[in-house]
């Protein structure tokens, strides 16, 4: 039997968090890299998960989009618990998953890129949506997808994810290797997001960059959250979050 569309889970109102994550663990092979994550992010947060490159933040957004093999532990998303579903059917909840390597395919246009995924709920954005949050795109729907510039991908990556109608967004790294002005543009982009209900977890190395979109931010370090700093405390722990860091 094939799956019924989610049009209704974006109706879904959770009793508690949107997202519970408890206990998580998962491996890459052998190698143990998640080691009992916690954390919860609430409807229409933006939460960042900081911390040094290979402490397990983007192995974390493969987890809970269900593309790791082998996890264990509980997640749970609009009070449904979704450890043992595979990618497809948690995209279907209105989970979106943007990694960091963007996945723009060279043979698409931009076009056909932003047409690839198919549409899971009536809360998609149309095309003239999608043409106003990113108007770069707009000029550039003919052109190949990897002709863009990075900045022009990451938008298109974006824009592909919230045509499926995905109101819970993954973005891993979305500013990596980006000027400065696209930078501030994603971060306009965000907060656009952010106005109209959306819930973000979002990976980043620009800690300053988190720090203007971020309503908490996760310290990660061997697979497992060991601090969570508000957005509003951000100064008074700072040197705390540069030793966490190393910067």
């Amino acid at each position: 039997m094939a799956e019924a569309p989610a049009a209704a889970a974006s109706a879904v109102q959770p009793v508690g968090p949107l997202l519970a994550v408890r206990g998580l663990n998962a491996w890459y092979g052998e190698s143990h890299v998640l080691q009992g994550m916690d954390f919860d992010v609430a409807p229409g947060e933006v939460v960042t998960l900081l911390g040094r490159n290979g402490a397990g933040k983007t192995t974390t957004l493969r987890s809970i989009m269900g593309v790791m093999r082998k996890r264990a532990g509980s997640i749970v998303f609009a009070d449904r618990q979704t450890i043992a579903l595979p990618a497809r059917t948690v995209a279907r909840l209105g989970i979106g998953y943007v990694p960091e390597e963007r996945g723009i395919f060279a043979s698409l246009s931009v076009l056909e890129n932003l047409h690839l995924p198919p549409v899971f709920s009536r809360s998609a954005m149309s095309d003239q949506e999608i043409s106003d949050l990113f108007p770069n795109l707009r000029e550039r729907l003919s052109s190949q997808g990897t002709r863009l510039s990075g900045g022009e991908q990451q938008m298109l990556a974006i824009a592909r994810i919230l045509r499926t109608g995905a109101r819970f967004l993954l973005l891993d790294e979305p500013t990596e290797g980006l000027a400065p002005v696209i930078i501030e543009q994603i971060g306009r982009t965000i907060g656009l997001l952010k106005e109209r209900g959306y819930t973000i977890v979002l990976v980043e190395q620009n800690f300053r960059f988190a720090s203007t979109v971020a309503d908490r931010h996760y310290v990660v370090e061997q697979g497992r959250v060991i601090d969570m700093i508000k957005n509003r405390d951000i100064a008074a722990n700072l040197d705390k979050l540069q030793n966490y860091l190393g910067i």
